[in-house]
C-alpha cells in the first residue's frame, strides 16, 4: 500500500497501519516510494477499468470486454473470422495489447468521455499522477478489504 505522507489524511492511514500491523508482529517492508514519471499506458489502461470497475459494480473483465471493447471501441477492437468447418462468420475481440499509439489513445479517450457520461465518475488523464495514485490505493484497498 502507498501511503502520500505530504497529505494529513493518509498520514493518519499510514499511522493507523503500521500500528496496526505491530500489534500483530507482522514482518514488515518499509520503502520510500520515488514518484513515478508516467504510467505505461497498459498499467494505464488497467488502472482507469478497474476503478470504472470498483464504482460500476462488476468486474475487471466484465467492465474491459463489454464496456471499453463491445460498448465503446466496437470498431477498434472487434474482428470477425470464419470457422473453416462450418462457413459461419465469427466475432473475435483485439486484445489491448496488440493495438498501436492512435488506437489506444482514441480508445482511451473515448472510454474517458463515456465514463463521465454514463457514471459521472471521472477518469484522470495518464499525467495526472497525483490522482492516478490515489485510484491505485482505492483499488489496493479494496482488493486487501484495508479499510482505514
Amino acid at each position: 500500500m502507498i501511503f502520500d505522507l505530504s497529505n494529513p489524511t493518509m498520514k493518519q492511514r499510514a499511522i493507523r497501519r503500521i500500528k496496526y500491523l505491530f500489534e500483530k508482529n507482522a514482518k514488515i517492508e518499509v520503502l520510500e516510494k520515488k514518484k513515478n514519471r508516467t504510467y505505461s499506458q497498459n498499467n494505464y489502461l488497467h488502472l482507469i477499468l478497474s476503478h470504472y470497475a470498483l464504482e460500476y459494480g462488476d468486474t475487471l473483465a466484465e467492465i474491459k470486454l463489454e464496456h471499453f471493447k463491445k460498448k465503446v471501441n466496437p470498431d477498434i477492437f472487434k474482428t470477425t473470422h470464419i470457422n473453416r468447418i462450418t462457413g459461419e462468420e465469427r466475432e473475435e475481440w483485439r486484445s489491448s495489447e496488440n493495438l498501436n499509439t492512435e488506437e489506444f489513445s482514441l480508445a482511451t479517450e473515448r472510454f474517458r468521455n463515456y465514463s463521465a457520461q454514463t457514471l459521472g465518475l471521472y477518469l484522470p488523464e495518464p499525467k495526472d499522477l497525483i490522482h492516478l495514485e490515489e485510484i491505485k490505493n482505492k483499488i489496493e484497498q479494496h482488493e486487501s478489504r484495508i479499510y482505514l
